[in-house]
């Protein structure tokens, strides 16, 4: 009896040692698929300031440059409705990407993300040509108006520059499948994406009669 109870604690010690052991094990796995997550994070962090500061600089420097001074076989002024057409169809799609995620169809919302950010390059595409192309056009309106005109166009431009690097971080967290992360910065990305894509419209609707 005394040894069939020693031999009973010795098997439950073995298996208490392996359970142990199991967990042990599986801790570590967590810590290094952790710690290969944050490095992969941020990675993609660095990735995305170095492309948001790269696109920036190359959109400052056009803005201040002179006009492209050779022929051009089109008019440019079509660029800037081109733009304005680019912003309502981003507008569009953010509004019914939000329709989507408030209905809990993460399908249908990152489908209508990406054909935001489709649009949004398309825009940029089309800024950059128009600005390399041609000086941009002065505002010929009365003082109030331009005044106006003027607080859009610079909040515009603030906003926009913030929302490269919220736009693209805010994919990058949606891809990985960061929940949390992704709604955070979600938050600031979508009022900042709307805004940038409404006063677009508007720049253009102000400025587009004196091109």
């Amino acid at each position: 009896m005394f040894f069939a109870v020693e031999f009973i604690k010795l098997v439950l010690s073995v298996k208490h040692k392996k359970r142990r052991m199991i967990r042990l094990d599986e801790g570590a796995v967590r810590m290094g698929s952790s710690k290969l997550t944050n490095g992969r994070t941020k990675a993609m962090n660095m990735f995305v300031y170095a492309l948001s500061a790269v696109l920036i600089i190359i959109i400052a420097i056009l803005f201040f440059l002179p006009g492209y001074e050779g022929e051009v076989p089109f008019d440019v002024t079509i660029l800037p409705l081109m733009n304005a057409i680019f912003n309502v169809f981003t507008f569009s799609f953010l509004v019914l990407s939000l329709v989507a995620i408030k209905k809990k169809n993460i399908k249908v919302h990152r489908r209508f993300i990406f054909a935001a950010f489709t649009t949004t390059a398309f825009f940029l595409l089309c800024y950059v040509t128009y600005h390399f192309l041609t000086e941009p056009a002065k505002f010929g309106g009365p003082g109030w108006l331009k005044g106006i005109y003027l607080f859009v166009l610079f909040t515009h431009i603030v906003l926009a520059v913030v929302n490269v690097p919220l736009a693209l971080l805010s994919v990058v967290r949606g891809l990985n499948m960061q929940v949390e992360a992704h709604r955070r910065i979600a938050r600031w990305t979508m009022p900042v994406w709307l805004y940038v894509s409404f006063t677009g419209v508007m720049v253009y609707l102000l400025i587009s009669p004196y091109y």
